[in-house]
């Protein structure tokens, strides 16, 4: 396939790349996106999903928001695919310069990636609102009702809510990795959801490549577009 050819030649010729990805790299794990017609987005709920997982509706309805939270983004039980395998293997022939991901499963970091940027946070990290105590995803996801601390504080996961501001120092670093990189891969991501998308405006390197199933508003100035699965992309390349 000539556009796989032509991407294998990027990657190969380019030594800090950096992956930028959204919810679609999760979906060959068998996790849900949010946008597409499948997605949680366009499901049927008591309340609209974007409310839901909204720092106002945490504190006011945190049961409801556990009731959604615990079933719908729960990953525990999720394996990392042939893409996060794939940057896995990058990343030790020193040629991935880090992963900026959308994604809070964190299947990047189950896949062997060290380099990990979590822009809007991870299930694995949680605390208690009162007393800053730090617990487990197993601890949240197991627990009965809404997850308590010894101290009866509620906790709360550490991934970023609507209406709640990104980390700076990852969004920093994310920054610096793409001002820094030769070559920038956007992959399984609409570029929607602000600021993230607006990183790609960094970006000053030889190549930018975006791989999703449908176009994205920076297709125009990518070097290379291939809308197909990333499952069907990244068994391809070697």
């Amino acid at each position: 396939m000539k556009n796989i050819d032509e991407l294998q030649k990027m990657i190969d010729s380019s030594n800090k790349i950096v992956f930028f990805g959204g919810a679609g790299v999760s979906t060959e794990s068998g996790i849900k996106d949010f946008r597409s017609k499948d997605g949680l987005y366009n499901m049927k709920y008591k309340y609209p999903p974007e409310l839901i997982l909204s720092r106002n509706f945490f504190y006011q309805n945190t049961k409801e928001f556990y009731d959604f939270y615990k079933i719908k983004l729960n990953c525990l039980d999720s394996k990392p695919n042939v893409v996060h395998k794939y940057l896995a293997k990058l990343e030790m022939d020193n040629k991935l310069a880090g992963i900026i991901t959308q994604n809070i499963d964190g299947l990047h970091t189950k896949a062997g990636n060290k380099k990990v940027y979590e822009l809007h946070g991870t299930i694995y990290s949680n605390h208690c609102i009162n007393c800053n105590k730090y617990f487990d995803a197993e601890y949240v996801f197991k627990s009965k009702g809404v997850p308590k601390c010894d101290c009866k504080g509620i906790i709360k996961p550490d991934v970023v809510l609507y209406g709640e501001m990104l980390d700076n120092n990852t969004l920093n670093t994310s920054i610096k990795l793409i001002e820094n990189c030769d070559m920038l891969i956007i992959a399984g991501t609409s570029l929607l959801v602000e600021p993230a998308s607006s990183l790609i405006r960094y970006f000053k390197g030889n190549y930018l490549v975006i791989l999703n199933r449908s176009n994205t508003k920076y297709c125009d100035i990518a070097s290379l577009v291939i809308n197909d699965s990333l499952g069907n992309i990244f068994k391809q390349l070697k």
